[in-house]
C-alpha cells in the first residue's frame, strides 16, 4: 500500500489557499496538502502541513535531496508551530504584492530565519508578541558587527538579505495568532538599515563574481578541448568495460575486475580502471567547460541539459546557427535557447554518450520502483533526471544515480583546475560572467552572436526593442543584461584609462584633453567617478584594436587597411596602452620601406602611414628614433 493518499481521496478540509492561521488551529490544517507529486499521470499528496518535513518538488533538478525539504526540527520548539504558518502563507498567497514563493525561494528563506530565531532563543524570547522593534535592532547591529567564517566583514548585499528576512517574518506573522506587533524598523527599509540608499549607492556595479583571467581561462578551455578530443577513445573503452560486465555476469568481481584491467592493458590503456574512472570523470567536467564558456548558461541550466538538447536552424541567406535548449528555474519562461558554436555542438553529442550507461541505471531504478510500489513518489522524481546529461552515482544515498549538484560540480572543478596547473579557486558561476564578458568585447569586432542571439544590432539598445515573440521569447535575456552590464564596465574602464592619461591621440581624444583642462567642466560633476560614468554611458565606445572609435553611426574608417587613419579622425581615442601596437606598426613599415620591390606608390603609401604613426607618437609624448638610440 503506498503511504501517501491520493488526491481524489484527500481531505484538504479549509481553503489552504487562503490560509490565515488567525482563523484556525493548527490542529484544523495538520492534515492540509503542502506539496503533490504526479505518479505516471496520478497525483499524490508528497507533503502535509502536519509533517515534520516538508518535500518540495519545484527546485532544479541540481539540488541534492537534502537541501529539497524544510525541515521544522531545526527550528526552536517554541517557534515551529508559527514557522509552519508562516512558511504555508508565504507558498500559497506569498508576501504583499508578490507571487507565491517557489522551491528555491522558501528554502533559502527558511535557512535564513534560523539564525534570527536561535537569537531569539538564546535571549529567552519564547513568543513573536514579544518581539520590540529594539530586540530587531540589536539583532541587526550584531549581524553588522560579526564577520564571516573568513574573518572578512559582510557585505551590504548580505546585509540587506538579512534584514529583508526580518521585513518577511514581520509581515507574515501578521497572518498567524501571535503576531510581531511593530515593525522592525519603523519609517525606515531594509536597504537603509544595510546601506544601499543615499547619493552614490548605485552609482557603480561591483560584481561578487570574479572574472577569470585569460590565461587562466585559457589553460582551462584548452586542457579542456584536448580532453574531448580523445573523449570518444575513452568512451570505446568504457563501453567495452561494460560488455566484459555483462559478458562474464555470474563470475566474482575479482575475476571480473582481473579481465577488465587485462583488456584495458592489451589496448594500451596505462592505470587500469581506477585511471579510466578517474579520466571519465575529467571528460565530464571538461564538457562542463565547454558548455559553459561557451553559452553562458548557469550551473542549473546545464545540468538540466537532456538528451537531443541541440537544433539548428539557417537564415536567408544559407547560413546555419546552432541552438541550444534547456529548462530555466532563474526566470518564469521555463524552456530558453542559447547560440552555441559548432565545439559545443560536439560536446553536447559526446556527453550524450557519455550519459547513456548512467540513464540505463535510473531506467531500471524505475522499474524496481514500480514493481514495488506503482505510487512511489521516488518514481516522480526519478523520470526528472532520466534523460539528464550531467549525472553522477550518489554514493551517500543508495548509488541512486541522479543529476550533478552545484557543489559537487564545483569540486569537480576544482580538481580540474589543480591537474591543469592553475592557480585559481574555479567555480561554476564564474563561466556566465566569463561568457558575459567576451561577448561585450565582441562589440569591439564580430557582433554576430548578438545580432542572432538577441534580434539585435547594437548592444546600446533599449530592452524593450530586443526581441522577436515568435522566438526571442525563449532567449535568456538575464544573460542579455549580464552583458550589458560587464559593457558598462568596459566602458568605464576606458573612460577612466583616458582621464588619467597625461595624453591621448587621436580627434577625439586632442578635444577631450583640451575639454578637461577646463576646470568650469569639471565643476558640474559631484565627484572624478559620476564624471567618468557620465561619458561612458553618453558616449558611443568601440574598439577596434589600435584606437577607441566613438563613431555613433558605424562609421568608423580605421576598421580598414587603412588603419593609420585613426590618428586624425575626430572619432579616435588613441592612449598610451595602443603605444605598442603603433611601435610595431612602425617598425613593420620602416621595414617595408627597405623592400625593393613595393614599387613608386608602394613607397609613398608607406611614408604617408609612417607620418601617421609618427604624428601620433608625437601626440602621446614618445619619440621612436630616441627609444631605438
Amino acid at each position: 500500500m503506498n503511504d501517501k493518499l491520493t488526491i481524489d481521496k484527500v481531505s484538504v478540509g479549509k481553503d489552504s489557499s487562503r490560509f490565515d492561521a488567525r482563523e484556525f488551529s493548527d490542529t484544523d490544517f495538520s492534515s492540509s496538502v503542502v506539496e503533490t507529486i504526479q505518479v505516471d499521470g496520478q497525483w499524490i499528496v508528497y507533503s502535509r502541513y502536519g509533517d515534520d518535513y516538508w518535500k518540495l518538488t519545484d527546485l532544479p533538478s541540481n539540488v541534492p535531496d537534502s537541501q529539497r525539504n524544510l525541515n521544522f526540527l531545526k527550528v526552536p520548539l517554541e517557534f515551529q508551530g508559527i514557522m509552519k504558518a508562516i512558511m504555508f502563507r508565504y507558498k500559497r498567497r506569498g508576501r504583499e504584492g508578490q507571487r507565491p514563493a517557489k522551491g528555491s525561494t522558501l528554502v533559502n528563506f527558511f535557512k535564513q530565519t534560523l539564525p534570527f530565531l536561535r537569537h531569539l532563543e538564546s535571549i529567552n524570547i519564547k513568543c513573536f508578541s514579544a518581539i520590540t522593534p529594539l530586540i530587531m535592532i540589536n539583532y541587526a547591529t550584531k549581524v553588522r558587527e560579526t564577520n564571516k567564517k573568513d574573518g572578512t566583514p559582510r557585505s551590504q548585499r548580505s546585509l540587506l538579505v538579512c534584514y529583508q528576512t526580518l521585513e518577511a517574518i514581520f509581515e507574515l506573522s501578521q497572518y498567524t495568532r501571535t503576531p510581531i506587533p511593530e515593525h522592525p524598523w519603523p519609517k525606515s527599509s531594509a536597504k537603509f538599515m544595510a546601506g544601499l540608499t543615499g547619493a552614490g549607492s548605485g552609482l557603480a556595479r561591483e560584481s561578487t563574481t570574479p572574472l577569470i583571467p585569460d590565461a587562466i581561462f585559457c589553460t582551462l578551455f584548452e586542457n579542456a578541448h584536448e580532453k574531448i578530443k580523445f573523449g570518444n577513445h575513452l568512451l570505446d573503452l568504457r563501453d567495452s568495460i561494460i560488455r566484459i560486465d555483462k559478458e562474464q555476469k555470474g563470475n566474482t568481481s575479482k575475476v571480473i575486475e582481473k579481465k577488465k584491467n587485462k583488456y584495458l592493458c592489451d589496448a594500451g590503456w596505462e592505470g587500469g580502471l581506477v585511471k579510466l574512472n578517474t579520466s571519465l570523470n575529467e571528460l565530464r567536467t571538461a564538457c562542463y567547460i565547454v558548455i559553459a564558456s561557451t553559452s553562458g548558461c548557469r550551473a542549473h541550466e546545464i545540468c538540466n541539459l537532456q538528451t537531443a538538447a541541440h537544433h539548428r536552424t539557417k537564415d536567408d541567406d544559407g547560413t546555419i546557427y546552432h541552438w541550444m535548449r534547456s529548462k530555466s528555474e532563474k526566470t518564469n519562461t521555463g524552456e530558453h535557447d542559447w547560440m552555441i558554436p559548432e565545439i559545443a555542438v560536439r560536446t553536447l553529442r559526446l556527453m550524450s554518450r557519455w550519459a547513456k550507461p548512467y540513464q540505463s541505471m535510473i531506467a531500471r531504478e524505475i522499474i524496481e520502483r514500480r514493481k514495488i510500489n506503482p505510487l512511489d513518489p521516488e518514481i516522480a522524481i526519478s523520470q526528472k533526471h532520466r534523460h539528464a546529461l550531467f549525472l553522477g552515482i550518489a554514493f551517500n544515498d543508495n548509488n541512486k544515480v541522479r543529476t550533478l549538484s552545484t557543489k559537487t560540480v564545483n569540486n569537480f572543478l576544482k580538481l580540474f583546475a589543480a591537474q591543469s596547473k592553475v592557480n585559481w579557486s574555479l567555480a561554476s558561476h564564474q563561466f556566465r560572467r566569463k561568457f558575459a564578458n567576451y561577448v561585450a568585447h565582441s562589440q569591439f569586432g564580430d557582433l554576430r552572436y548578438l545580432r542572432e542571439h538577441f534580434a539585435h544590432w547594437t548592444m546600446d539598445m533599449s530592452l524593450s526593442y530586443a526581441m522577436d515573440e515568435s522566438w526571442g521569447g525563449h532567449l535568456d535575456l538575464d544573460l542579455y543584461e549580464d552583458i550589458l552590464a560587464e559593457l558598462k564596465d568596459i566602458k568605464i574602464d576606458a573612460v577612466r584609462s583616458w582621464l588619467s592619461d597625461d595624453s591621448l591621440a587621436g580627434g577625439n581624444g586632442r578635444s577631450l584633453k583640451k575639454w578637461q583642462r577646463d576646470a568650469s567642466n569639471l565643476a558640474i560633476f559631484k565627484n572624478h567617478q559620476s564624471m567618468v560614468i557620465s561619458i561612458a554611458q553618453s558616449t558611443s565606445i568601440r574598439s577596434n584594436g589600435h584606437a577607441w572609435c566613438t563613431a555613433d553611426n558605424g562609421g568608423c574608417v580605421g576598421n580598414t587597411m587603412e588603419r593609420t587613419r585613426c590618428g586624425d579622425c575626430d572619432n579616435a581615442v588613441i592612449g598610451q596602452r595602443h603605444l605598442d601596437i603603433y611601435r610595431q606598426l612602425y617598425g613593420n613599415l620602416i621595414a617595408l620601406l627597405a623592400c625593393n620591390d613595393i614599387g613608386e606608390s608602394g613607397r609613398t603609401r608607406v611614408l604617408r602611414d609612417i607620418e601617421r604613426c609618427r604624428d601620433v607618437f608625437n601626440q602621446l609624448g614618445y619619440d621612436p628614433e630616441e627609444q631605438s638610440a
